[in-house]
Protein backbone atom coordinates (compact mmCIF):
# COMPACT_ATOMS: atom_id res chain seq x y z
CA UNK A 1 0.00 0.00 0.00
CA UNK A 2 1.37 3.29 -0.54
CA UNK A 3 1.15 6.53 1.50
CA UNK A 4 -1.64 9.44 0.12
CA UNK A 5 -0.68 12.82 1.11
CA UNK A 6 -4.02 12.34 3.14
CA UNK A 7 -3.02 8.96 5.03
CA UNK A 8 0.33 10.82 5.82
CA UNK A 9 -1.61 13.76 7.41
CA UNK A 10 -4.06 11.35 9.57
CA UNK A 11 -0.60 9.54 10.59
CA UNK A 12 0.97 12.34 11.89
CA UNK A 13 -2.29 13.46 13.38
CA UNK A 14 -2.57 9.85 15.36
CA UNK A 15 0.65 9.52 16.56
CA UNK A 16 0.68 13.49 17.98
CA UNK A 17 -2.42 12.59 19.56
CA UNK A 18 -1.27 9.38 21.62
CA UNK A 19 2.04 10.90 22.07
CA UNK A 20 0.68 13.92 24.02
CA UNK A 21 -2.18 10.98 25.42
CA UNK A 22 0.79 9.19 26.48
CA UNK A 23 -0.24 5.72 25.08
CA UNK A 24 1.73 3.68 21.91
CA UNK A 25 0.71 3.88 18.31
CA UNK A 26 -1.73 1.21 16.58
CA UNK A 27 0.00 -0.95 14.51
CA UNK A 28 -2.60 0.64 11.75
CA UNK A 29 -1.51 4.01 12.10
CA UNK A 30 1.94 2.97 11.89
CA UNK A 31 1.57 0.98 8.74
CA UNK A 32 0.17 4.08 7.50
CA UNK A 33 3.43 5.85 7.53
CA UNK A 34 5.56 2.95 6.68
CA UNK A 35 4.24 0.76 4.24
CA UNK A 36 5.55 2.48 0.96
CA UNK A 37 8.58 0.37 0.43
CA UNK A 38 9.72 2.65 -1.85
CA UNK A 39 10.65 5.19 1.35
CA UNK A 40 14.00 4.89 2.98
CA UNK A 41 13.21 5.87 6.80
CA UNK A 42 16.09 6.86 8.91
CA UNK A 43 16.16 8.94 12.22
CA UNK A 44 17.88 12.24 12.32
CA UNK A 45 18.37 14.80 15.45
CA UNK A 46 15.63 18.32 14.54
CA UNK A 47 19.21 21.06 14.85
CA UNK A 48 16.35 24.10 14.73
CA UNK A 49 17.22 24.59 18.92
CA UNK A 50 19.01 23.24 21.53
CA UNK A 51 15.44 20.74 22.26
CA UNK A 52 17.26 17.57 21.00
CA UNK A 53 13.92 16.94 19.16
CA UNK A 54 14.04 13.11 17.29
CA UNK A 55 12.71 13.21 13.55
CA UNK A 56 12.04 10.41 11.14
CA UNK A 57 12.97 11.46 7.86
CA UNK A 58 11.96 9.73 4.51
CA UNK A 59 13.67 9.26 1.31
CA UNK A 60 13.23 8.65 -2.46
CA UNK A 61 15.67 8.66 -4.98
CA UNK A 62 17.65 10.26 -2.28
CA UNK A 63 15.48 13.37 -2.40
CA UNK A 64 13.66 14.01 1.42
CA UNK A 65 10.01 13.92 1.12
CA UNK A 66 8.41 13.34 4.41
CA UNK A 67 9.11 13.77 8.03
CA UNK A 68 7.62 13.24 11.12
CA UNK A 69 8.13 13.40 14.84
CA UNK A 70 9.91 10.34 16.59
CA UNK A 71 7.18 8.16 18.77
CA UNK A 72 9.51 6.80 20.53
CA UNK A 73 11.93 9.42 21.40
CA UNK A 74 11.58 10.54 25.11
CA UNK A 75 11.81 13.82 24.50
CA UNK A 76 9.30 14.92 21.95
CA UNK A 77 7.11 11.59 21.84
CA UNK A 78 6.15 11.62 18.23
CA UNK A 79 5.78 15.71 18.10
CA UNK A 80 7.57 18.18 16.02
CA UNK A 81 7.17 21.78 16.62
CA UNK A 82 6.30 24.36 13.20
CA UNK A 83 10.43 24.37 13.27
CA UNK A 84 10.91 20.44 12.88
CA UNK A 85 8.03 20.44 10.22
CA UNK A 86 9.83 23.00 8.20
CA UNK A 87 12.12 20.11 7.12
CA UNK A 88 9.45 18.40 5.04
CA UNK A 89 8.50 22.34 3.36
CA UNK A 90 12.34 22.90 2.84
CA UNK A 91 12.92 19.10 1.20
CA UNK A 92 10.18 19.30 -1.24
CA UNK A 93 10.81 22.96 -1.99
CA UNK A 94 15.29 22.65 -2.56
CA UNK A 95 13.70 19.11 -4.38
CA UNK A 96 11.53 21.30 -6.75
CA UNK A 97 14.24 23.88 -7.08
CA UNK A 98 16.82 21.52 -8.46
CA UNK A 99 14.32 19.86 -10.93
CA UNK A 100 14.26 23.18 -12.74
CA UNK A 101 17.75 23.32 -13.09
CA UNK A 102 17.67 19.99 -15.00
CA UNK A 103 17.59 20.15 -18.98
CA UNK A 104 14.36 17.99 -18.69
CA UNK A 105 12.49 20.80 -17.30
CA UNK A 106 14.68 23.23 -19.18
CA UNK A 107 13.73 21.92 -22.99
CA UNK A 108 10.50 20.35 -22.19
CA UNK A 109 8.72 23.17 -23.70
CA UNK A 110 9.78 23.06 -28.06
CA UNK A 111 10.68 26.45 -27.97
CA UNK A 112 14.09 25.73 -25.92
CA UNK A 113 14.53 21.91 -27.32
CA UNK A 114 14.27 23.00 -30.70
CA UNK A 115 16.29 25.96 -30.98
CA UNK A 116 18.69 26.60 -28.40
CA UNK A 117 19.30 23.10 -27.52
CA UNK A 118 19.61 21.75 -30.55
CA UNK A 119 22.60 24.63 -30.54
CA UNK A 120 24.26 23.75 -27.88
CA UNK A 121 24.85 19.58 -28.73
CA UNK A 122 27.31 20.61 -31.32
CA UNK A 123 29.77 22.95 -28.95
CA UNK A 124 32.44 21.74 -26.65
CA UNK A 125 30.51 22.59 -23.53
CA UNK A 126 27.47 19.56 -24.21
CA UNK A 127 30.76 17.12 -26.12
CA UNK A 128 33.80 16.63 -25.59
CA UNK A 129 37.26 14.76 -24.52
CA UNK A 130 36.74 15.08 -20.86
CA UNK A 131 33.20 13.91 -20.69
CA UNK A 132 32.15 16.91 -18.28
CA UNK A 133 29.09 18.85 -19.94
CA UNK A 134 27.56 21.96 -18.86
CA UNK A 135 23.79 21.86 -18.01
CA UNK A 136 21.32 24.63 -19.37
CA UNK A 137 21.47 25.52 -15.52
CA UNK A 138 25.39 26.11 -15.02
CA UNK A 139 25.35 28.69 -17.84
CA UNK A 140 21.82 30.37 -16.67
CA UNK A 141 21.58 29.87 -13.31
CA UNK A 142 24.20 30.96 -10.22
CA UNK A 143 24.89 28.39 -7.93
CA UNK A 144 24.67 31.18 -5.03
CA UNK A 145 21.58 30.96 -3.25
CA UNK A 146 20.82 34.41 -3.00
CA UNK A 147 21.52 34.82 -6.78
CA UNK A 148 20.01 31.56 -7.58
CA UNK A 149 16.19 32.39 -6.11
CA UNK A 150 16.93 36.49 -7.92
CA UNK A 151 17.07 34.69 -11.06
CA UNK A 152 14.26 31.86 -10.84
CA UNK A 153 12.45 34.86 -10.09
CA UNK A 154 13.47 36.99 -13.26
CA UNK A 155 12.93 33.61 -14.99
CA UNK A 156 9.44 33.18 -13.72
CA UNK A 157 8.23 36.30 -16.75
CA UNK A 158 9.51 33.79 -19.34
CA UNK A 159 6.03 31.99 -18.33
CA UNK A 160 3.98 34.87 -20.19
CA UNK A 161 5.96 34.51 -23.44
CA UNK A 162 5.05 30.95 -23.69
CA UNK A 163 1.44 31.93 -22.80
CA UNK A 164 1.37 33.96 -25.65
CA UNK A 165 3.51 32.58 -27.97
CA UNK A 166 6.48 35.16 -28.25
CA UNK A 167 8.54 32.33 -30.21
CA UNK A 168 6.33 29.65 -30.52
CA UNK A 169 7.53 29.10 -34.25
CA UNK A 170 11.23 29.37 -35.82
CA UNK A 171 10.56 33.09 -37.64
CA UNK A 172 9.57 34.42 -34.41
CA UNK A 173 12.26 33.25 -32.29
CA UNK A 174 15.21 34.10 -35.42
CA UNK A 175 13.24 37.36 -35.19
CA UNK A 176 13.75 38.08 -31.40
CA UNK A 177 17.28 36.31 -31.28
CA UNK A 178 18.93 39.87 -31.24
CA UNK A 179 16.95 40.69 -28.70
CA UNK A 180 16.83 37.96 -25.93
CA UNK A 181 21.14 37.45 -26.60
CA UNK A 182 21.20 41.28 -25.53
CA UNK A 183 18.98 40.44 -22.74
CA UNK A 184 20.95 37.77 -21.66
CA UNK A 185 24.82 39.72 -22.83
CA UNK A 186 23.55 41.60 -19.83
CA UNK A 187 22.76 39.98 -17.37
CA UNK A 188 26.23 38.22 -17.19
CA UNK A 189 27.84 41.38 -18.02
CA UNK A 190 25.98 43.45 -14.64
CA UNK A 191 26.80 39.82 -12.16
CA UNK A 192 30.57 39.66 -13.96
CA UNK A 193 29.61 36.06 -15.80
CA UNK A 194 28.99 34.50 -12.36
CA UNK A 195 27.22 32.09 -14.32
CA UNK A 196 30.63 31.26 -16.29
CA UNK A 197 32.50 31.34 -12.82
CA UNK A 198 30.19 28.55 -11.43
CA UNK A 199 32.77 26.14 -13.37
CA UNK A 200 35.54 28.25 -14.51
CA UNK A 201 38.07 30.25 -12.45
CA UNK A 202 41.05 32.57 -13.42
CA UNK A 203 42.94 31.30 -10.28
CA UNK A 204 42.64 27.44 -11.63
CA UNK A 205 43.59 28.53 -15.06
CA UNK A 206 46.78 27.00 -16.32
CA UNK A 207 47.39 29.76 -19.05
CA UNK A 208 50.64 27.42 -20.16
CA UNK A 209 47.95 25.51 -21.95
CA UNK A 210 45.61 28.02 -23.65
CA UNK A 211 46.83 30.15 -26.45
CA UNK A 212 48.83 32.99 -26.78
CA UNK A 213 46.10 35.39 -27.21
CA UNK A 214 43.56 33.84 -24.58
CA UNK A 215 46.52 33.81 -21.90
CA UNK A 216 47.34 37.56 -22.78
CA UNK A 217 43.65 38.36 -22.05
CA UNK A 218 43.14 36.46 -18.88
CA UNK A 219 46.05 37.67 -17.31
CA UNK A 220 45.14 41.03 -18.26
CA UNK A 221 41.81 42.17 -19.18
CA UNK A 222 40.05 39.52 -17.13
CA UNK A 223 42.54 39.53 -14.31
CA UNK A 224 42.11 43.43 -13.71
CA UNK A 225 38.27 43.43 -14.35
CA UNK A 226 38.42 45.35 -17.21
CA UNK A 227 36.84 42.85 -19.05
CA UNK A 228 34.43 39.72 -17.76
CA UNK A 229 33.61 36.79 -19.60
CA UNK A 230 30.20 37.60 -21.34
CA UNK A 231 32.67 40.46 -23.13
CA UNK A 232 34.75 37.60 -25.26
CA UNK A 233 32.83 34.25 -24.99
CA UNK A 234 29.91 35.42 -26.74
CA UNK A 235 28.07 32.53 -29.22
CA UNK A 236 30.34 29.50 -26.69
CA UNK A 237 27.45 27.53 -26.35
CA UNK A 238 24.35 29.39 -29.24
CA UNK A 239 24.62 30.85 -32.58
CA UNK A 240 24.86 34.57 -32.39
CA UNK A 241 22.47 37.00 -33.61
CA UNK A 242 23.03 39.96 -36.20
CA UNK A 243 25.81 41.19 -34.68
CA UNK A 244 26.42 44.62 -36.32
CA UNK A 245 26.90 47.43 -33.84
CA UNK A 246 27.98 45.32 -30.37
CA UNK A 247 31.11 46.21 -29.17
CA UNK A 248 34.04 44.44 -30.71
CA UNK A 249 32.49 42.48 -32.94
CA UNK A 250 32.55 45.04 -35.85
Amino acid sequence: MSTTRRDFIRANAVAAASAAAGIGTTATATNLITTDTKLKWAKAACRFCGTGCSVNVATRDNKVVATHGDINSPVNRGLACVKGYFLIFWGGFNTAMEFTNSDAFCTGCHEMNDNVYQELQSTIHFTNRSGVRALCSDCHVPHAWTYKIARKMQASKEVWGKIFGTIDTREKFLAKRRELAEHEWARLKANDSLDCRNCHDLEYMDLTWQSQRAAQQHSTALASGEKTCIDCHKGIAHQLPDMAGVEGWD
